[in-house]
């Protein structure tokens, strides 16, 4: 079945105009604490994404059989089991990435982009859709995470992935790696300084969200 506009701005639209972190401000503390390191980012962003794909459809699915006065209790018992099934995932085949992430992974059950796409979108549209709003509000997160994790990681300790990327000609001429870029002030800063890019570039974001 072909995509109509419509659907694909639900993919796009996140990646700029309604991004969850920059836009929306949500999904902040993990931007701050798990950024240090572009793999803890990378896993950390496919981890959420993972789940609000899953959570939305599932949600999408039930939504027309959950009883309203409940239907928060039935959402976060979909996020928690399926955090709980990524964990355990993670703990199996990237175990020193998951005791990096610590407590974050099961933090993502009380993520507010989760919450906020199953509450205000999951519920009250199709399968499809639904799906398309998560990879695009995923993909939104996980964009702003591998910016900043880039940007620490690489200023911080002059690695990408863990490789040197910094020649050590550099180091021999005097250069030194930016110890603060790897301490939590700088992940509020460098968060923040996207912020302020996007909204004096896209004007319409002050007008839209104050």
């Amino acid at each position: 079945m072909a995509l109509t506009s419509k659907d694909l701005k639900l993919v796009t639209n996140p990646l700029n105009m309604e991004n969850p972190i920059t836009v929306q401000v949500l999904g902040i503390c993990s931007a701050l604490a798990i950024t240090v390191q572009m793999k803890s980012a990378v896993v950390m962003a496919l981890s959420v994404t993972v789940v609000l794909i899953f959570s939305n459809l599932i949600t999408s699915l039930l939504r027309n059989t959950i009883p309203n006065r409940i239907r928060i209790i039935v959402q976060l018992t979909i996020v928690a089991a399926l955090v709980i099934i990524v964990d355990q995932i993670l703990k199996a085949y990237v175990y020193d990435v998951s005791k990096q992430l610590s407590v974050f992974v099961g933090l993502i059950i009380t993520n507010c982009i989760l919450m906020g796409r199953l509450e205000a979108f999951a519920m009250g549209n199709k399968p499809l859709p639904s799906v398309l709003d998560a990879i695009g509000n995923g993909a939104g997160y996980g964009v702003i995470l591998i910016i900043v994790a880039f940007l620490r990681e690489l200023l911080g300790s002059g690695k990408i992935w863990g490789y040197q990327v910094v020649p050590d000609a550099f180091y021999e001429m005097g250069y030194v790696n930016n110890g603060l870029m790897i301490l939590p002030p700088m992940a509020l800063i460098t968060v923040g300084t996207i912020i302020w890019v996007q909204r004096s570039r896209y004007k319409q974001l002050i007008e839209q969200n104050g």
